[in-house]
Order: structure tokens, then sequence, then C-alpha cells
């Protein structure tokens, strides 16, 4: 009888990966590529005083930069030329996405196949664009109002900034469209993924330090871990939970021959918007701390002061907004991804019905 490990190494079958050599090539390229990304935000702005940004951002580092910090694998902290990150790419995928249901032109190129994706996609890279550009240029004016921070404030500053800050945020745009082409899984979300698990390490090496201190006691420690165990079990049953609906097909006749009908499923994922209500919203509501980042050089009434302060990072009404427009996105981004009456017009062009209802309206009202 096998051991386990024998039958570990059969099922893995090293030696068939071992001769896929595109597989490997893929696996190389994405390493390679993931690197890139993680040395660009290493690399420092032209014209920050880097000791002076890392002191103004350790009292803000709790705050909105910290959210931005996060996104950005670190970037920010750095003030890196890949601060923005691909934020300003997925927002503008986000609104592209709401756009095609709304505007029947977009629709129609939607429904064109790979044409009309291709057209989707390039608007999409010029929303990007537009997106980095507001958002660079109101960094780079939030930076001249820091003390001491920019050696040579001036026109020219700004626009060094932008233009470097939104050459790295469409440099990463690239980047994930060739992992995608030429690498392993979806790009994009590798290189927000990388981004997030670089604080990893030093976040635990940061808590195991505080339990060697004796600031944080060996029960919370483990507390914390168990805590974030089943977190992400939790995660992972909600991302993966489903309803399957049975899908019947009738029996069909090619010449003499009579096929048995065929069974299948149409799941339904119980989170249908996956993570993009969360980042969507977020991203709306950094547009205040956007805004206030002209506020050095526009006189601000005393009201848009307070309002901005409210919605700041961690208050009580950016918390309210932040909940009520990821239940609204949810619901919204739902209905976008997935139209009951086009699932049901599906399936009954292609013959497919589910027991007990009949094809056409009372299958779409009952998905």
């Amino acid at each position: 009888m096998a051991s386990a490990a024998e039958q570990l190494a059969s099922n893995l079958n090293f030696s068939a990966f071992a001769k896929a050599e595109d597989l490997k090539k893929r696996i190389w390229f994405t390493i390679g590529a993931l690197l890139v990304y993680r040395l660009g935000t290493y690399i420092p702005l032209p014209g920050i005083n880097p000791d002076a940004f890392a002191q103004a951002f350790s009292s803000q580092s709790k705050g909105v930069l910290g959210m931005f910090n996060m996104f950005a694998g670190g970037a920010v902290q750095r003030m890196a030329i890949f601060a923005l990150g691909i934020m300003p790419y997925i927002s503008a995928s986000i609104i592209m996405q709401l756009m095609t249901s709304v505007i029947p032109s977009l629709e129609a190129l939607k429904k064109e196949g790979e044409q009309g994706r291709k057209v989707i996609n390039q608007y999409t890279r010029y929303g990007t664009v537009l997106l980095a550009l507001v958002q660079a240029y109101g960094i780079s004016v939030g930076l001249e109002g820091g003390h001491g921070i920019v050696n040579d404030p001036g026109m020219f500053f700004r626009l060094s900034t932008v233009v470097t800050l939104v050459g790295g945020t469409m440099f990463l745009m690239w980047l994930g469209e060739q992992i995608t082409a030429r690498g392993i899984g979806n790009g994009i979300s590798l290189i927000i993924f990388s981004g997030i698990v670089a604080g990893l390490p030093r976040a635990i090496s940061g808590t195991l330090e505080l339990g060697r201190t004796g600031a944080l006691s060996t029960g919370l420690i483990l507390a914390i871990i168990v805590l974030a165990i089943v977190v992400i079990a939790l995660i992972v049953f909600f991302e993966r939970a489903q309803r399957r609906l049975l899908i019947q097909y009738p029996k069909r006749q090619v010449g003499n021959r009579m096929f048995q009908g065929d069974t299948s499923h149409l799941p339904l994922k119980l989170n249908t918007s996956g993570v993009i209500p969360p980042i969507f919203a977020s991203s709306l509501l950094l547009l205040p701390a956007t805004v206030a980042g002209f506020s050095q050089t526009t006189n601000m009434p005393a009201w848009a002061s307070t309002v901005l302060a409210s919605l700041g990072h961690g208050q009580p009404l950016y918390m309210l907004f932040y909940a009520a427009m990821i239940v609204f996105f949810a619901f919204f981004y739902t209905a976008i991804v997935f139209n009951p009456k086009d699932t049901a017009d599906q399936l009954k062009k292609h013959s497919g019905f589910i027991p007990g209802y009949r094809p056409g309206e009372r299958t779409a009202d009952y998905i």
C-alpha cells in the first residue's frame, strides 16, 4: 500500500510539471513582473525630501494615507513613483462597467463580442488617465503644502510629479495586462495582492516583538491568530458559497441516433459582486481627501472644512456612508453583472429549462 507521501507525490505529478516548459515560463514571467513592481515602490519621486515626508506620513498613517499606502504596497509611505498604484484603473473599470448599463451605445458595444470589448478597454484606459491626472495633481499640491517636504516647490515640481505618478499608474496597468496575457492569473489582482501582503511580514514581526517585550500577552496573540484564521475561513466560505439551480436539456436526435437529455447546474454566487462595492465606495469617499489637497491654495468656507473633517477616514459619518455605499453598490453591481432575463433567454435559446418552470419569463422570475 502506497504511503501518504507517495500518494501526494503522485497527485502533484512533479515529473509532468518539470516537462511543462510553457507553465514554467509563465511562472517566471509572473515572478519577474511582480519583482519589477515591488522595485518601483522603492523609487522616490524627484524633488521630495524623504525624511520630511516620512515624518509627515507617520502622523497621518492611520488615516486616508494609511489606506492608500496599503493598496499601493507601501509606495505612499515612501512617496514612490508607484504611489498612485493601480486604483485609478480599478475605479475607471468599475465606472465603465456601470456606464455600460445606462448608456445604450456602450451597451451595444458590450454585445459586439471581442471587438466591442477592445473598444471598452480603450475607453477604460482613457478614464484611467483622467482619474490619475486629477489624483496626481491633488497629491502634488498637498505635498507642496507640507513643511519642508518639497525641495523646490512650483509649477515644474507639479508637472514632474503629475507626469511621474500618471506614468507609474499606466505602467502598472500595462504590467497587469502583460501578466494576464503571458503569466499566471489576473495581473491586476496579483499586483493588488502582492502590494497588500508585502506589509504582512513587518506586521507579524511587530506583533511578535510586542509579545516578546510583554506589551501583548501570549493569550492575546493567540486570540489574534485564531481570529485571523476564522475571518479568512469566513471570507473563503462566503466567496465560494453558491446556490446551484438544476438545468435540464431535452432529448435530441442527430441523424438516426437519439441522445439522452443532459443535466447541468446554474451556479448563483452568494457574493456575486465580489470586492467591487467596498473598492468603489472607498474610492468615492477618498474624493474629499483629494479636494482637501487643494485647500492650501483656496479659501474654503467653514462649513466645507467641517464636512471634509466629518468625512475623514475613521469618522462616524465616514463609516456610515461607507456601509451605505457598500450595500447600494452590492445590489447595483449584482443587477449589472447578472441579468435574470438575459440568463433565461440564453437557457431558452439552448433548449435548457429549470424543472417546474416554463422557459422565458417564469424562469427569469424564479432566478
